[in-house]
């Protein structure tokens, strides 16, 4: 079981991998923090982007020699494979890591997973720590890996009067957490030039067709997308099975008003309420396809995934 200690340094970690969110695709954005040996935090890092440092590398540069005989917190189980960088597991065994704390099996690892290894290797391994809570910054990537296809957001102004409005405001709010950004005219990306061009590209082609749209995006590297505005929306509504999340603004109205008509259908069939966030003018709901998180959940806490072949 993880101490006290371990598991506030997995928050840590999961707060530090939020900032890789919207330029490490088609690699996840994951977090590390090391410990001594008497559980002190002595280092910590996380993954900005494929082809640079991963996370624990960061976090073992970080640490030194007081990695030695310590423990590394890591959202996501160290990757098993050398590709463009070394493997992690591989850089913890050298660091003279006695035990990894890992939250989440990362579906892509090659052969039996990095944690297999570093078991073989002696060293202790404690798995599926607070996954929920390491899904609130994972769960994207995680979904578009198991399905082969970008998770896929949808915000919109509920009164299509304030649309531009909004439109300029949702995109503004939530591009750093996406790959892609569709827009009314353009489609670019959500942090412009936040991802490495050797393996991320722009996809060609229109969004008219959104299963093709879609595979050609998870091709050239793209995990999350947002589509912002109306403009997409008959598309969208004809094809909610591949929209994720959608995010819409409604703009308050005085208690005397015509309540219904202003939330009427709001949510769609297959969709739940996850969040609701109040502002002056207006109020931000946010809708969670239902089987999503409890799928993810499940994805997130068996102890052996199926591995796929990685990206």
């Amino acid at each position: 079981m993880a101490s006290d200690a371990e598991v506030a340094a997995m928050r840590q970690a999961i707060t530090l991998s939020s900032f890789g969110l919207g330029t490490t695709s088609p690699n996840p954005p994951v977090g590390c923090v090391i410990l001594d040996r008497h559980g002190v935090a002595v280092g910590a890092g996380y993954h900005r982007r494929k082809g640079e440092a991963h996370a624990e590398v960061h976090a073992l540069n970080a640490a030194g020699v007081a990695a030695r005989g310590g423990t590394a917190v890591v959202t996501l189980e160290p990757c098993n494979h050398v590709g463009v960088t070394p493997a992690c597991r591989q850089e913890l065994i050298n660091a003279g890591i006695a035990r990894v704390v890992i939250s989440i099996i990362d579906p892509t690892s090659r052969g039996d997973g990095g944690a297999a290894v570093l078991k073989a290797a002696g060293i202790d391994v404690e798995t599926n720590v607070i996954p929920d809570e390491t899904l609130t910054v994972l769960g994207r990537w995680l979904a578009a890996t198991v399905r082969r296809r970008p998770y896929l957001t949808w915000a919109y102004a509920f009164d299509e009067r304030y649309s531009d409005e909004v439109d300029e405001q949702l995109t503004a709010e939530l591009r750093s957490r996406a790959d892609l950004v569709l827009g009314h005219n353009a489609l670019e990306e959500g942090v412009p030039e936040g991802h490495s061009p050797d393996h991320f590209t722009l996809p060609q082609g229109p969004a008219s067709d959104l299963q093709r749209w879609l595979s050609a995006c998870y091709a050239t590297g793209s995990r999350a997308i947002l589509v912002a505005g109306t403009r997409h929306g008959s598309t969208l509504h004809h094809n909610l099975d591949y929209v994720d999340e959608i995010v819409i603004t409604v703009r308050r109205t005085p208690p005397a008003g015509d309540l219904n008509t202003a939330t009427a259908d709001l949510v769609p069939a297959g969709f739940e309420l996850v969040d609701i966030a109040p502002a002056a003018a207006d109020v931000r709901v946010r809708l969670q396809r239902s089987t999503s998180a409890a799928a993810l959940r499940a994805a997130a806490t068996r102890s052996e995934l199926h591995r796929l072949s990685p990206t």
